[in-house]
């Protein structure tokens, strides 16, 4: 056996492709569970009289929407948010705006930067946490809280170096919907 030989021998795939393909319910349904989860999954690592987690859900709406911009509609920040407001607290409504805007700031960043790279991305995401962040302090404020700026400042910074991983995450999530089944006809 040549070298030639060798090398296409590791090249091939053990297993055949032939009616192999990604199971269309999973395929479609892991970003929508994946942010929800994210959604609850705050409340069920600590309670506190300060905002000190990221708000991994928004984190993990943002990852999808540059890892895979068609992924989940333009309209996914409305009800994704909704539930956001269910558990987080906020004024109703308030994420559903805020998930709905940052949705469109995406598509429009996507329609004019189509080729970016991670640094670009990251600094996008950055832009919308700390955004999102203080608005949401803002209209907390406004509907009846007293929260100091000083006090989300350490959540932004938070939220901002926890973001990597966030898409790194969501980057094996994206592998796992994918998965390829057996089609059986």
């Amino acid at each position: 056996m040549g070298l030639t030989e060798i090398f296409a021998a590791m090249g091939r795939n053990k297993q055949p492709r032939i009616n192999r393909q990604p199971w269309p319910p999973l395929a479609r349904s892991v970003p929508w569970f994946s942010v929800i989860l994210a959604t609850l999954l705050p409340t069920w690592i600590a309670i506190s009289s300060a905002p000190v987690l990221p708000p991994l859900a928004f984190l993990v709406f943002i990852s999808w929407r540059q890892l895979r911009p068609g992924l989940l509609p333009i309209w996914a920040g409305l009800p994704l948010g909704f539930i956001d407001d269910l558990y987080s607290g906020q004024p109703l409504g308030s994420a559903m705006m805020l998930w709905s805007a940052a949705a469109i700031a995406l598509d429009y960043v996507e329609a004019r930067l189509p080729w970016r790279n991670f640094s670009t991305e990251w600094l996008l995401a950055a832009g919308l946490i700390a955004s999102y962040i203080l608005v949401c302090l803002l209209l907390a404020n406004l509907a009846g809280g007293s929260t100091a700026l000083q006090v989300v400042v350490p959540q932004i910074a938070l939220s901002i170096l926890c973001y990597p991983l966030v898409d790194r995450l969501v980057a094996w999530l994206d592998r796992l919907r994918l998965i390829h089944f057996m089609e059986i006809r």
